[in-house]
């Protein structure tokens, strides 16, 4: 595997792009570009790049603005822009997919979105879903799915008023990140939320680019934004013939212990969308692909990915 890592200027922000491609020069199977979550970063998507440049994939995965190496500085972490944040880092997400398509010219393109980057994923598949060979889902909710979300719009506009746009909250962490955890009493760490795996959670904990916490503004950008995805009109949009494949875990407190990946299933079904799998792992938490059974996991996505991308003949699979 070659690694490999570039930054695309966009209006002065330079977006940090990690790129794993499979050794040689033959035309790859295809292009998987990672959209990450929430308080975390692109590296950390290394050992499913391993097992996709392994099946002949090109694997491109970029920082999100306020996160990873685009963040850069610290005091840099967990925030957008100082306004229009959302569509800053969903146009992000495009620039990245058409610099990684231009690279292999005709490959098919697949979108592996998780968590918060499955937000900008559900977005990307009614902007731009023809774009998209497939996309696949992970750790991700109906946008509409908590009935406090709301209220959470309306306590961010109010912290953003009392601390500044930049400034961090601790009231809007703990009613996000800090309910998360409530299923898992008496919890080892603040984060077990993330992963039976021990050492995972560890090593999330350890890392100085997870775990922090989102500026005012940030809130209220993906807040806003959340119910715009959602919306009947858009999702009617979502071209009717791409594959989407859901993964998450029975005990993901993201999407409500699957209550509202359910509802996020049945607005697409209602839609129209023909090709739509998702499969529960039971006992799983939000991060599938750190949990303890990750092998089955990357196995079931290399079979769906066989299905919607298969390989050429002469090429990995």
């Amino acid at each position: 595997m070659k690694a490999s890592t570039l930054t695309l200027d966009r209006g002065g922000e330079r977006i940090f792009v990690y790129a794993w491609l499979p050794d040689g020069d033959a035309p790859v199977r295809g292009v998987v570009q990672v959209s990450h979550g929430m308080a975390e970063h692109a590296a950390r998507y290394e050992p499913l790049a391993e097992s996709l440049v392994a099946q002949g994939f090109a694997v491109y995965a970029h920082d999100h603005r306020g996160h990873g190496r685009t963040a850069g500085d610290p005091s840099r972490r967990g925030h957008f822009a100082d306004r229009d944040g959302w569509r800053a880092v969903v146009d992000d997400l495009y620039a990245v997919g058409d610099h990684a398509r231009a690279q292999h010219p005709g490959a098919p393109h697949v979108l592996f979105a998780h968590s918060m980057g499955a937000f900008m994923g559900q977005q990307a598949l009614y902007e731009r879903g023809g774009d998209y060979a497939a996309v696949v889902l992970s750790g991700s909710t109906s946008p509409v799915s908590n009935p406090l979300a709301p209220i959470g719009r309306v306590v961010a506009r109010a912290e953003r008023w009392r601390l500044g746009p930049k400034s961090a909250s601790a009231l809007l962490t703990k009613l996000s990140f800090g309910e998360f955890n409530r299923a898992f009493k008496p919890a080892r760490t603040e984060y077990d939320w993330l992963s039976r795996d021990a050492a995972q959670v560890d090593r999330y904990i350890a890392d100085p680019w997870c775990g922090f916490d989102m500026t005012t503004q940030s809130w209220v950008d993906l807040l806003d934004a959340l119910p715009v995805i959602a919306a009947p009109e858009n999702v009617a949009r979502i071209p009717k013939d791409v594959p989407v494949y859901i993964l998450a875990g029975s005990m993901d407190p993201v999407s409500g212990a699957v209550k509202g990946l359910r509802q996020l299933v049945d607005a697409w079904s209602a839609a129209g969308l023909r090709d739509l799998t998702w499969k529960v792992y039971e006992q799983g938490r939000h991060e599938m692909l750190n949990e303890i059974n990750r092998a089955e996991v990357l196995d079931d996505l290399r079979r769906w990915l066989e299905r919607t991308v298969p390989a050429k003949k002469g090429d990995p699979s």
